[in-house]
């Protein structure tokens, strides 16, 4: 019997594979990656994230993991909400971890950040560590995202909150396929101007392409544990937020 398979955009291949090529991806573009956000989104991205605070409202003291933090949108955020909590930002791909400790040096936060080099199905922190898990256009990049749902639970205190920012569906069809026509043909080519990388943001869009729509993805947390699971849709339905939690 054959390995299995996952895909990588549009293409198939290995299971054992996909965490190599996700990480050059990334470290590709690591420098560029905040600019490319910003070109990509037209800057929604950050309303998006804002939302995702309004939503979590962080209280003080918490203890956030933030995986696929990359350069540490998310957890700095979370940080100047809760005015006193502290942030782990795990990443696979040390460039974009070095692109955030920039600029938690930058912003005079390096005490209450750790940075950890690690992969989002096997995390290393004992159970029951963080109250609050968010993965912000992360896991589907994931080779198994099942995986890294069942180890946010675990890393879960009792009564912590899941929240996952992704790309998703748009309801109306029409509005879905001029949004694809916008990311096939614009984004890929803003990738080469700004981070000179077509091919890597090619693969992004295609990514969001093979991720599980809102209702999929909705029944993917449940199956993990978590309960109290809902979704909100952002952009009507260009990105979406889920939040649930470890009761």
């Amino acid at each position: 019997m054959g390995e299995k398979t996952t895909h990588f955009g549009f293409e198939d291949i290995p299971e054992s594979k996909k965490a190599n090529r996700v990480r050059g991806v990334f470290g590709s573009v690591a420098s560029r990656y905040d600019l490319m956000n910003d070109a990509m989104s037209l800057g929604i991205h950050r309303l998006w994230k804002d939302a995702m605070m309004d939503w979590l409202a962080p209280s003080s003291g918490q203890r956030l993991l933030d995986a696929a933090g990359g350069t540490g949108d998310i957890a700095f955020r979370f940080l100047q909400r809760s005015g006193s909590g502290h942030a782990t930002v795990l990443d696979m791909t040390e460039e974009m971890l070095e692109e955030g400790r920039k600029r938690a040096r930058a912003k005079n936060l390096p005490d209450s950040m750790f940075w950890v080099n690690g992969d989002a199905m096997k995390l290393p922190f004992p159970d029951s560590s963080f109250d609050v898990y968010t993965i912000g256009f992360g896991i589907r990049n994931v080779t198994r995202p099942v995986e890294a749902l069942n180890e946010a639970y675990r890393v879960l205190k009792p009564g912590g909150r899941l929240m996952v920012l992704e790309f998703s569906r748009m309801p109306n069809e029409m509005m879905q396929k001029a949004y694809d026509m916008y990311s096939f043909g614009v984004i890929p080519r803003l990738g080469q101007v700004i981070a000179g990388d077509k091919k890597s943001y090619r693969y992004l869009v295609e990514s969001i392409r093979r991720f599980p729509d809102q209702h999929a993805f909705l029944k993917m947390i449940c199956d993990a544990g978590f309960e109290n699971a809902g979704y909100r849709n952002l952009s009507m339905g260009i990105a979406c937020l889920h939040s649930a939690w470890k009761i």
